[in-house]
Parts: structure tokens; C-alpha cells; sequence
């Protein structure tokens, strides 16, 4: 495999055309074939952007020979369709949430297991501008050691979809769980959950959901260390975020609105001593604004680009991810290539069976809590 290019499908374009213009134009790429059951939606963006693989029925997909299916459905049927595409002996990759149960996961794990195939979450958050610039600052030690993590993600589903209607917020909650796990390099033990808020009736019913917000606090395997999730879906007037928080000895970052700089606070130094501020007690800490940078750097020359351009399906009514700039503040380009690259070098990409499967047990495990009035629930460690 490492010397041959590979056939890529997409499955559904309403959100996932955002990705087969990446894939067309990456250099280990060979051909993109669209899947959508749409078909209207099908042949104006084959039209459009210039594809001429079109495909209307997975089960048939899963027959061809493309190499690698990319699914970009809907929340309720991930699991089915990843199950199914890795037992055809497809590579997979696969948009968050990994599913909605515990169960299912430890069905594509097996699934997983039985095919050999790589199996990918394509997880956003860790490849924004904003994780990359935390990741290059831990990883230079400019932090200090980590004392804290806070995820947010904040999100008004009115009008979506209607199986997003009354959705449990922690069934969609790895945007706020995987910067945080991802950048300290651990996973959640245990996991404790509040809810809060009143939902209108009707958003009950589906699921039985009665929470608009909830709020956990994750034991994770390091023992010093603990981080806390908030996640939000209905009645809540607060503006799209998905921000985090890392709290280090030596320095921290703090991203919590959406369209603005971060923030950076560092222990002011002075002839290798902290310096005590103005009133003489405490530490005299600097705090500013910090545009991070475009890591393109890292990617093939080929879709460097995409870290800040996008595909307009439909240019009065953008999705947000492209009003973020590029895909999802630049990520896209980055989840393609490292899914790409971890099929050609025959290895596991970052966001494997096992760190998906961590990282959405959290948002599961946290809502049985919440449900249950904040009772302590482990969560799998899948190994």
C-alpha cells in the first residue's frame, strides 16, 4: 500500500462537502467518489466541483473498490455504517460522535479489530489553530506542568435537524473532551455530571432528555490531574463556542469566545525570579492576546491552502465551520492528511478505535450520571 495513491470515498454532502476538494488534491490521493442519497444535492455538487465518481447507494459503495470510505452522515446512523463499511475491508473514517452507546463502540472496536482496517474519528478540535498552538507551547515547555483543563462547547440547535431535538448535549461532546485529553495525553477514570436548566416538553420525548446544559468533572488517569466539560444545546442565550482552557504552572491559555483571539497568561521573570506585583503579594502575571499561527507547515504543499479557504455548497446560508475560517478554524486539511498518511504508512492514526472510544464515552458516561443525580460512573478505559 505505501507505494500505491488511494481511491476516497465521501458519504453525505451537506456537511461533507466540505472534504472531497482536499482529497482530490492531496498528493497520496488517486480519485474521490461522492456518495449522497440525495440525488439532486448529488449532481449539482459532481457538477459543480467537477467530480465525475458519483455513487447513490452505500451498500454498493462498500462493494466497490474504493479504499478508504470518509462518513459525514447524521448522528443516529455511525455506527451502523462504520460497522458495515469496515467489515466490507474499507479503511474508515468517521465524524464525530464515534456513537451514542457504549455498546456500539465496543462494536466498531471489534469490527475494527476483525478487518485490520484503520478506523479514524475525525475530530476537529485537536487540529484547530488553537490546539496546534497549545500542543507546540507543551511541547516546548512553556507551560510548566498542566494543573487544570476546561472544555466548552455552547450551541443553539433550534430548527437542526429533527433528531438533534431534545439530544442529550453530552451524546455530542467531543469538541469540548479532546483538546483536553488530547493535550495532556490521558483519559478519563471516572466521570461526574450535573444538569441544569428546564426543556420545554416536547424536546423530552425523543430521548428523555431533560437537560438543556450539562456540566461534568472528569478523574483521568493522571491522579494530580483533573479538567471539567460544559456543554449546552437548547434555551441557553449564549454564542457558538468551542473553546478550552489549559491551566499551566508557568503559563496558561484561555479560549472561550469563539470569533476572538485567545488569551495568554504568563508569570511575569525577572533575573530568572517571578516577580511579585505592585501591592506585593502574589505574582505579578501578564495577560494579552495571542493570534495563532497557520500551522500549513505541516501539511503536504498540495492543500496547504485549506487551512483557511473552504467549499461553498451553498454561499447565502455558509455552514459554520467556514465562517470559522477554512474548515473548523483550519482543521480539515489536517484530519484528511493524517488520515491519509496513516493508511500509506500502515500504521494507527492519532484519533484511533481506542482514542475515539475514550474521548465520546466521556459525553455518554457523563449524561448516565446526570440522570442519575450526579452519581460517580467509571468510564471504559477500552483496552
Amino acid at each position: 500500500m505505501s507505494n500505491k495513491k488511494l481511491k476516497i470515498a465521501v458519504v453525505g454532502l451537506r456537511f461533507g462537502g466540505e472534504f472531497p476538494p482536499i482529497y482530490r488534491d492531496h498528493p497520496d490521493v488517486e480519485s474521490v467518489t461522492l456518495c449522497e442519497l440525495n440525488r439532486d444535492m448529488l449532481s449539482e455538487y459532481a457538477r459543480k466541483f467537477g467530480f465525475k465518481n458519483t455513487c447513490d447507494n452505500f451498500d454498493a459503495l462498500c462493494d466497490s473498490d474504493v479504499d478508504a470510505i470518509h462518513i459525514v452522515t447524521g448522528i443516529p446512523n455511525h455506527a451502523e455504517l462504520v460497522i458495515k463499511a469496515l467489515n466490507s475491508g474499507k479503511h474508515v473514517a468517521c465524524t464525530v460522535p464515534m456513537a451514542t452507546t457504549i455498546e456500539d463502540m465496543y462494536r466498531i472496536i471489534e469490527a475494527q479489530r476483525a478487518s485490520q482496517k484503520n478506523y479514524m474519528m475525525m475530530e476537529t478540535s485537536i487540529y484547530t489553530f488553537q490546539c496546534l498552538y497549545v500542543k507546540s507551547l507543551i511541547e516546548e515547555g512553556k507551560l510548566g506542568r498542566i494543573q487544570y483543563l476546561r472544555g466548552t462547547h455552547f450551541q443553539d440547535m433550534e430548527a437542526w435537524p429533527d433528531y438533534w431535538m431534545g439530544l442529550p448535549p453530552f451524546w455530542y461532546a467531543t469538541h469540548a473532551v479532546a483538546p483536553l485529553l488530547h493535550l495532556s495525553d490521558s483519559w478519563a477514570t471516572r466521570v461526574m455530571c450535573l444538569g441544569s436548566g428546564v426543556m420545554r416538553d416536547e424536546l423530552k420525548e425523543r430521548y428523555g432528555n431533560p437537560f438543556p446544559i450539562e456540566h461534568a468533572m472528569m478523574e483521568l488517569n493522571k491522579p494530580d490531574l483533573k479538567a471539567e466539560i460544559t456543554r449546552s444545546l437548547f434555551h441557553t442565550a449564549i454564542g457558538y463556542v468551542e473553546g478550552f482552557t489549559v491551566l499551566g504552572e508557568k503559563m496558561s491559555f484561555e479560549w472561550d469566545i469563539e470569533e476572538e483571539p485567545p488569551y495568554i497568561h504568563t508569570i511575569k521573570v525577572k533575573d530568572g525570579e517571578s516577580v511579585i506585583n505592585s501591592y506585593g503579594r502574589g505574582r505579578d502575571i501578564a495577560i494579552s492576546r495571542v493570534t495563532c499561527p497557520d500551522r500549513g507547515d505541516l501539511l503536504p504543499e498540495s492543500i496547504r491552502a485549506y487551512t483557511r479557504q473552504h467549499t461553498i455548497l451553498d454561499p447565502d446560508n455558509p455552514h459554520l465551520s467556514i465562517k470559522q475560517g477554512g474548515g473548523h478554524h483550519g482543521s480539515h486539511p489536517h484530519m484528511i492528511n493524517e488520515f491519509v498518511r496513516s493508511i500509506i504508512e500502515r500504521r494507527k492514526p492519532v484519533v484511533d478505535e481506542i482514542a475515539a472510544a475514550r474521548w465520546t464515552a466521556v459525553g455518554v458516561c457523563s449524561h448516565i450520571s446526570a440522570m442519575n443525580n450526579g452519581k460517580v460512573i467509571d468510564v471504559p478505559s477500552f483496552d
